[in-house]
């Protein structure tokens, strides 16, 4: 959500404020802005829309100098307009600011403010902390850094919510300013040059070395070096971390989309998250990042985990795993209400928190109100220098490389894989006897070669797709371990090609669902050859019944008996039920794919999303 960079050095700021946005779009937005130092004065260009734009207004009207920040806005407050559109001046018109965040009482702030004469150009809440920012230095005798640091420390004491801010001044050339709070902020380390970003994608073709902010942190940067201290003005240790990501990791290489380059790199993704974490001398899962003996773990008497959209269908596959494998009760939890509930738990409880970007505003306050009740809470990110990873008590990184397409897809097989192995270290502990671990390990040592499978399927799914993009409504069934499969395969169909889809679990079907059934919408059952796959039949042949068109996604085998059925039939590699439901995802992200692709939908910023929900 909204992204910011910043560049002070001997090169021209612009080529690089533009580059980092592009970098940045992945993120969601639906404006933008720049702000650079030239001869004594800023100059601000912003518009409505994609990075292009800018980029065509600032060829009509160019910019220049060596300072400059730069920003995309996701609107929070305000409609989308060039007036909203970062970066904002103070009152004075020589400070310019941009802001990911909330500031939650700027309506107050901003109404003191208009009682001293200030007048706002914008709806936003980070014009308001433009003004306070900027009076607080017009306040100062000293037109100086040190006197800009205070006025900035003194501003954000004032507000509630949170900031990840670039903050730079006409009378201070060469010098940027930033500062965080609940939104992530990265710097970047070069020769002669610094770098200032909310992700590190934007500066990773400059720089491999940067300095992941802390909260209530501030940072002074210029060409030449820079100082890191609390909002209290204490000195703040850091670390330089070597980033591992390239350049061409941030590519999409020879595919048309990020989304459709990351379904084809879970081979990989799967494989590295199971890298060196599986043993079979002891047949169990090796996990040492969870900085737990095995004693601690069979104390746990119970599991929550949680976590946001896609992360949280993850958590309820691995809600499965671990109560089947481990005979643990386990709980699912949305990150956005468990801080606000008042949920029982045991001393015994250990908590799980997921998310890709180890960013996510909810499931970070999820982990901070399960540490403040003094249970153990473990993260599960893809970002090992996130404020998750770091905040947590341990944790298993995912391994699955940069995630660029908004609709997440290696993230979710990699949580899911994690999970397993989560249920497999749990149960082996517990209730699973060697020769149950050792077969577990060897379904999950064969499964990239049965992703690789359902990869050969592409061009069969995208014909199926193809037939079904007119729908206005499609829904999504499956049972037991495959019921979170169908919530994410509704979510990743409306996410990209904005159909109303709908997931639901099968045995559901009577209870309501079948009023929705017609010949105008599809249904698409999960159904492999399980248990419960004649149940699965007999729900397809209710809505065959009443006319409604169906997709099985069915298991190698099966492939008879779901034709006599289905309409359309598309057949994964059979696995145990517990792995299952990572090949139908992979099925449903090709669906999904090629339906926005066949809608000429723009698949990596689908509109209204972004890849980071950094804001609550």
């Amino acid at each position: 959500m909204c992204g910011i960079i910043g560049y002070v050095g001997r090169s021209q700021a612009l080529p690089i404020l533009l580059e980092g946005l592009k970098r940045l779009e992945y993120r969601g937005y639906d404006s933008a802005g720049v702000a650079t130092i030239e001869e004594g004065c800023i100059t601000v260009r912003k518009e409505v829309g994609r990075i292009e734009d800018l980029r065509r207004a600032i060829g009509q009207h160019p910019v220049g100098g060596t300072t400059g920040i730069s920003h995309t806005r996701w609107a929070t407050h305000g409609k989308v307009t060039q007036e909203n559109a970062h970066p904002h001046f103070d009152r004075s018109g020589k400070m310019a600011l941009v802001h990911n965040g909330v500031i939650e009482n700027y309506a107050s702030l901003r109404t003191q403010l208009e009682e001293e004469g200030h007048q706002f150009v914008s709806q936003t809440d980070t014009e308001v902390l433009s003004h306070l920012i900027g009076r607080a230095f017009d306040r100062s005798a000293e037109r100086t850094t040190s006197a800009m640091v205070t006025a900035i420390r003194e501003a954000l004491q004032l507000v509630s919510g949170t900031y990840g801010i670039a903050v730079i001044h006409a009378e201070l050339p060469g010098v940027i300013i930033g500062a965080r709070r609940g939104s992530p902020l990265v710097l970047g380390i070069g020769k002669g040059e610094h770098f200032l970003a909310s992700d590190v994608s934007a500066i990773v073709g400059h720089t491999r070395d940067v300095v992941y902010l802390n909260d209530y942190e501030i940072v002074v940067l210029n060409g030449e070096g820079f100082t890191i201290t609390t909002l209290e003005g204490n000195g703040a240790d850091y670390n330089v971390t070597k980033v591992e990501m390239t350049d061409e990791d941030v590519g999409k290489g020879d595919y048309p989309h990020y989304m459709l380059k990351e379904i084809h790199e879970q081979v990989r993704s799967v494989t590295d998250a199971l890298r060196g974490r599986l043993s079979h001398e002891e047949a169990t899962a090796k996990l040492g990042g969870l900085n737990m003996t095995n004693a601690a773990l069979r104390s746990v008497e119970r599991v929550i985990l949680t976590g946001c959209g896609t992360a949280f269908h993850a958590a309820m596959i691995g809600e499965y795993a671990i109560e089947t494998l481990a005979q643990i009760p386990t709980e699912c939890e949305f990150a956005s209400e468990f801080r606000y509930r008042n949920l029982p738990m045991t001393k015994d409880t250990l908590v799980f928190v997921l998310s890709q970007s180890g960013e996510t505003a909810d499931t970070l306050a999820a982990l901070r109100e399960s540490k403040r009740k003094g249970h153990r809470t473990l993260g599960i990110c893809n970002n090992v220098a996130s404020t998750i990873a770091r905040e947590s008590d341990g944790g298993v990184y995912m391994h699955a490389g940069p995630e660029i397409g908004v609709a997440a897809t290696k993230s979710f097989t990699s949580q899911v894989t994690i999970l397993t192995l989560i249920a497999l270290l749990l149960g082996r502990i517990r209730n699973l006897s060697s020769s149950d671990g050792s077969r577990i390990i060897a379904e999950l040592e064969a499964l990239p070669a049965k992703i690789e499978q359902v990869l050969t399927l592409e061009a069969e799914i995208a014909a199926v797709a193809r037939r079904y993009a007119q729908a206005k409504v499609m829904l999504f069934m499956g049972r037991q371990y495959n019921y979170p499969v169908a919530l994410e395969g509704a979510l990743k169909l409306k996410e990209i090609s904005y159909i109303a889809a709908s997931g639901y679990a099968s045995a559901e079907l009577k209870h309501g669902v079948i009023a929705l059934v017609n010949e105008e919408t599809p249904s698409i059952f999960i159904a492999p050859n399980d248990a419960l796959f004649h149940k699965n039949l007999s729900n397809i042949e209710e809505v065959k019944a009443r006319g409604g068109p169906v997709i099985g996604i069915g298991t190698q085998g099966k492939g008879a008996e779901l034709s006599l059925v289905c309409d359309d039939v598309i057949l994964i590699p059979d696995a145990p039920e517990y792995l299952t439901p990572i090949l139908a995802s992979i099925a449903l992200q090709f669906f999904a794919y090629y339906i926005a692709v066949e809608l000429e939908c723009d698949v990596d910023k689908p509109r209204n999303l972004a890849k980071s929900v950094t804001v609550e």
